[in-house]
């Protein structure tokens, strides 16, 4: 049986990607226009974004996981390393957050039908993806927020007593 990769003079073409073994760009921007509606109506979520509109943040992210994938490199040629946990530090991604990102991403890679090997995959590099992201343990409205802000000042250090009385 022919190798359907063989080139015309009968060698090897480089091996397929996951990128193309799962469908490419389409399978992408599906995962991501899913992800992004259940982000659309999440209450912790979507404050996160600083655009009214998500369609810069699909773009971004279906960008950026066409290239981890084997796809084209358009997100670094925009954007410069991806540098994940630095874009995301002015964030407040605590538990929560992340339970609720991997929640919307489960939905989105089960409408995919992927194989069970490709399926895995993916969602193991989702999964360890948001767990790297955490950069808080405090409750929403505490810690990291946009513009790299705490959302709620907290007091440095104990109330002192009165010494008048």
């Amino acid at each position: 049986m022919t190798d359907p990769r063989a080139d015309a003079q009968g060698t090897d073409a480089a091996p397929l990607s996951f990128y193309d073994e799962i469908g490419g760009h389409e399978t992408f921007v599906r995962l991501v226009e899913t992800f992004y509606r259940g982000v659309a109506e999440d209450d912790v979520l979507k404050p996160m974004y600083p655009e009214q509109d998500l369609g810069p943040a699909q773009v971004r992210l279906t960008m950026f996981l066409e290239q981890y994938w084997g796809g084209p490199t358009t997100y670094s040629e925009q954007r410069g390393h991806p540098r994940l946990r630095m874009r995301h530090a002015p964030f407040h991604v605590n538990p929560d957050a992340r339970d609720r990102w991997l929640a919307h991403m489960r939905a989105a890679v089960d409408e995919l039908a992927l194989s069970p090997l490709h399926e895995a995959t993916l969602w193991d590099y989702l999964q360890r993806a948001a767990h790297a992201m955490v950069n808080t343990f405090e409750p929403s409205g505490i810690g990291p927020a946009a513009g790299g802000r705490a959302a709620t000042s907290l007091p440095l250090t104990s109330p002192r007593p009165d010494s008048t009385a």
